[in-house]
């Protein structure tokens, strides 16, 4: 036999606003604060909840959905009628007295459409009041405990939709494709990328902490930018910002951040994203030395432009020649792929791109082979790198041949210039400040491309050695050289201005590939 109570009378209680840390048993026990403990945002856990009634009224206790599934506790037969009429609301609780077994049942509601669970609670002596409240106000909890739960939920996933939106918004800028980004922008933010120009602020905290820094970017800025979670680096929030007001928040919200550093490009069009990017990494390294933790790219003296603009344009469009031959997306995915790729890792350019690291390396590859380069040469890397930057400006803008682009000018002869040696001399100069002589030490090491184990055995000292002279030329040069980017190949185009290191032979490459030119 079991006792029925109308819905209405039961749930009085909790539509009066009855809270858990209200109850106080009738004997002094301290069964409410225990209870209560349980909503603290450490105990947030419906099992233990569960396991928790059970011990309180000396019997078991379990909680099942509609459908009789077991959510948390120990199992217990129940008449599938009672549960019926619990689950469909004709009811809201119930007791039922068996031979050896007291139970009570109380309807646990769920946030719609889910249907509502019950809770049962049996004993082996009769429920008096006192074990009665705690059934009653353990149901409130685990209703709470199920809202929370399912709001959180809710919430990630929002939070993660919108975090893969970003995320793609970004890696369709990196390959320049700007319709596609500003389309797919349009739905979520409105206007965000109706601009000619942006700048790319990259922000450096601890991974553990990521999430709130990117929190933080977009309530500064008022939800004005793009933030992105770095998908190739776990402590880089990346904001694409199209208004110039917002590099003085994000400067203001550093400020505020012990241990946070803040690097910002120069201004770029949305189609040179990548490059802002990458000019955004380079001044966080320059940050990480600076008492204020922040740094803006500098618009400093670059090579290419102490180089003749006609002479560099016609030479680039010879470098590249091999690959008109391709269609025209193919062309533009190879090309913007392999200047991440020698922007950054092959694995982190896979990662911002959003596509396999073999497929960055197959693409890079094809590359190579097209125009008969070798990037295990950071000198070819180099000078790939900076035929792929003055492209950008040539794509931007159809470019029409002169003759002196007809001459197709050797590297040798960009290079030659006084203005770029004045330049070149100026910069590795700063190097010879130091007694453990920095400069040598940087061109062996470029020379033995980037290993510090080979340039070891070249110099005679220790790895080790190697790599602590070339992270101290990095403060003296003001340029980012452990890790791959414009920053190395600008010191490289240096050396090769200088004469220091040889000039590549872009006619290395593997002629066994199928993308390989034919040469009679």
């Amino acid at each position: 036999m079991y006792e029925e109570k109308e819905e209405k009378a039961d749930m009085a209680g909790r539509k009066d606003g009855a809270r858990p840390a209200q109850v106080k048993g009738d004997d002094g026990s301290t069964w409410a604060q225990e209870l209560l403990d349980h909503l603290r945002p450490t105990g947030r856990d419906i099992r233990r909840v569960v396991a928790w009634l059970a011990d309180a009224v000396q019997g078991t206790a379990c909680l099942q959905d509609s459908t009789g599934r077991l959510l948390a506790g120990t199992p217990t037969p129940l008449d599938a009628h009672l549960v019926t009429d619990i689950v469909s609301g004709r009811i809201a609780s119930a007791a039922w007295d068996d031979t050896g077994r007291h139970l009570r049942l109380v309807r646990v509601e769920q946030p719609r459409p889910a249907p509502a669970g019950v809770l049962a609670v049996s004993r082996p002596t009769p429920f008096d009041r006192r074990t009665s409240e705690i059934v009653t106000h353990t149901a409130q909890v685990v209703e709470l405990l199920i809202r929370a739960r399912e709001s959180t939920t809710a919430g990630r996933r929002l939070q993660q939709a919108t975090s893969d939106l970003s995320l793609a918004i970004l890696q369709l800028l990196m390959v320049e494709d700007t319709v596609s980004a500003r389309r797919v922008a349009a739905g979520l933010w409105p206007g965000l990328l109706d601009t000619d120009t942006a700048c790319v602020y990259v922000l450096e905290g601890c991974a553990e902490d990521r999430d709130r820094l990117a929190e933080e970017c977009l309530s500064a800025t008022k939800e004005q930018v793009l933030v992105v979670r770095c998908p190739a680096v776990d402590a880089h929030v990346i904001v694409v910002a199209p208004r110039d007001a917002a590099a003085e928040e994000l400067r203001s919200l550093n400020g505020r951040r012990p241990g946070t550093f803040l690097g910002g490009s120069a201004p770029q069009s949305l189609a040179r994203t990548a490059t802002a990017y990458g000019q955004a990494v380079s001044a966080l390294a320059v940050a990480r030395f600076r008492p204020d933790q922040q740094a803006v790219y500098a618009e400093r003296t670059h090579p290419e432009r102490l180089m003749d603009p006609a002479a560099l344009h016609g030479w680039t469009t010879q470098v590249l020649r091999p690959l008109d031959t391709l269609a025209h997306h193919t062309r533009a995915e190879l090309l913007a792929t392999t200047r991440l790729g020698l922007e950054f890792t092959a694995v982190n350019a896979a990662k911002v791109l959003g596509v396999s690291r073999n497929t960055v390396r197959a693409r890079m590859e094809r590359v190579e082979a097209l125009l008969h380069a070798d990037f295990t040469d950071l000198t070819a890397r180099a000078v790939v790198h900076l035929a792929l930057n003055t492209w950008i400006g040539l794509s931007a803008k159809p470019h029409e041949a002169d003759p002196a682009e007809t001459a197709h000018p050797r590297l040798g002869e960009l290079l030659a210039g006084p203005a770029l040696r004045t330049w070149a001399t100026d910069l590795l100069a700063r190097l010879d400040a130091d007694a453990r002589d920095l400069r040598r030490t940087l061109r062996t090491w470029i020379a033995a491309g980037g290993n510090a184990e080979r340039a070891a055995q070249l110099l005679g000292v220790h790895a080790q050695t190697v790599r602590e002279h070339v992270r101290s030329a990095e403060p003296v040069l003001e340029r980012q050289l452990l890790a791959a980017g414009s920053d190395l190949y600008e010191v490289v185009l240096a050396h090769l201005a200088l004469g220091d290191l040889d000039q590549p032979d872009l006619h290395r490459a593997n002629r066994d590939h199928p993308d390989a030119p034919v040469h009679g």
